[in-house]
């Protein structure tokens, strides 16, 4: 279906499909080239070249908080639904370089992580 064409650039949704499959994906991508964004962190240190997404240690802290409000009697209907406020980039300066592609320093500066 894309036979002679080549994307620009690729971004890889956060879903349990792909993150099964997330170093053959970071592979991929840097075998042709492409410049990829991802929804987790762990593809940016596997080798992928950017993650932007929620920060899933502190979605896990936010489940013992309520899990605790549970335990304290709370009625988990009663518990408002949070989504995640804290969201991270990370940065593979390594990915980078293999794919040939230059990050903007300005996006580097703005990175929470930059692996070197």
């Amino acid at each position: 279906m894309m036979e002679g064409k080549r994307p620009d650039a690729l971004l890889v949704g956060g879903d349990p499909f792909f993150n099964s499959r997330r170093v053959q994906l970071a592979l991929l991508a840097a075998r042709h080239a492409v410049p990829t964004i991802y929804a987790s962190r762990e593809y940016a240190e596997i080798g992928g070249l950017i993650s932007y997404g929620p920060n899933f240690l502190d979605a896990f802290r936010n489940v013992g908080v309520y899990v605790g409000r549970i335990l304290k009697g709370a009625k988990p209907a009663d518990i408002p639904i949070e989504q995640s406020t804290r969201f991270e980039l990370v940065i593979n300066l390594q990915a980078a370089k293999v794919i040939g592609y230059e990050v903007p320093a300005g996006l580097v500066l703005r990175a929470d992580t930059v692996i070197e």
